[in-house]
């Protein structure tokens, strides 16, 4: 199973206790996922439609608990893919489909049916609890998450632009940066980051698949600080082999064009050393002198010695005193 689903799974088995927590959760599978058919004689049925059995679940035990009705369950294949099916959970009674809709806010006093199934007003999404528990139920209908192994991504799928809006909404309330994006003719509430993600996580109450992903983000972001380390060493320790090989270069043009034994005491020491010691560092050089120098020390030896070479080479007049 996909960690999407697997979030989608946990949240499935969630028990919402607070009846208006319920409504707010059936308000947000019916926005994103359900249908209104209205017959001839203008009596209503809703449906919802979708391919994880997640959702219908927790759909049939919402209606279950909160208005205690019978719905009807079919399944039939799924003509984009053969191998998924598709669940339709559906109630056909004319009184309780306008029960439901009207406590939803999806249908006005009047009877009327917003457009895109969107809420009539946000009375049933005003406290924080109901906040939740609606984009617990949107994510269900139509949102997904991508593996946090692979990188970060958390979005919901609206049909309308209203939809989008009033979600993102509700998901800014929590502190939370979410964005949206159109995506063939429809808009995409998303989130990049990781601690987003964690958060959203933490507001839709799915704290298995919350840790899983902290667990992912910990091994990810030590493997990350070791590779940063690792990286500055290695360019370290190549600026520095570097630097010795072009010292050595220069004490032994030093050597072959005017000696060794030209040079002052102290630069023909060190750079004795550097010749016999090519891979030490300048504080193990420096340590080897009698009495010992500091890198600085040594370094500035060293950085004469290269002044020398550079005029020889140029053929000037040259000083070889430290």
């Amino acid at each position: 199973m996909s960690f999407s689903g697997k979030v989608k799974d946990e949240l499935s088995r969630q028990s919402t206790a607070a009846r208006h927590c319920q409504i707010a959760e059936i308000a947000a599978i019916i926005s994103l996922c359900g249908r209104i058919q209205i017959s001839a004689n203008e009596t209503y049925m809703v449906k919802i439609h979708t391919e994880n059995i997640a959702v219908a679940r927790k759909y049939f035990t919402l209606l279950k608990k909160t208005y205690n009705i019978d719905t009807e369950i079919s399944i039939r294949r799924s003509k984009r893919q053969a191998k998924n099916s598709v669940y339709t959970v559906a109630v056909l009674n004319h009184r309780n489909a306008v029960r439901i809709l009207q406590s939803c806010r999806l249908m006005d006093a009047g009877g009327e049916i917003k457009e895109n199934l969107s809420l009539t007003d946000n009375l049933i999404v005003q406290k924080d609890c109901c906040k939740r528990a609606f984009i617990r139920g949107a994510f269900l209908s139509s949102g997904s998450i991508s593996a946090p192994e692979k990188f970060y991504h958390f979005e919901i799928v609206c049909a309308a632009y209203e939809k989008a809006v009033q979600l993102q909404k509700m998901i800014l309330s929590f502190q939370i940066d979410a964005k949206i994006v159109e995506r063939k003719r429809h808009y995409v509430v998303y989130i990049k980051e990781g601690s987003g993600i964690v958060d959203i996580l933490n507001v839709m109450e799915a704290h298995v698949a919350l840790m899983d992903l902290e667990n992912v983000r910990i091994l990810k972001e030590m493997r990350n600080t070791v590779n940063r380390k690792v990286n500055c060493e290695t360019a370290n320790l190549k600026k520095t082999v570097s630097a010795a090989v072009k010292q050595i270069e220069d004490i032994q043009y030093i050597r072959d064009t005017i000696g060794l034994e030209k040079l002052s005491e102290g630069l023909e020491e060190i750079a004795r050393l550097r010749l016999e010691h090519p891979d030490a560092s300048l504080k193990e050089l420096g340590e080897m002198l009698s009495p010992a120098v500091g890198k600085s020390g040594v370094n500035h030896r060293l950085r004469k010695i290269s002044e020398i070479a550079t005029d020889l080479r140029g053929n000037n007049k040259i000083s070889v005193s430290e």
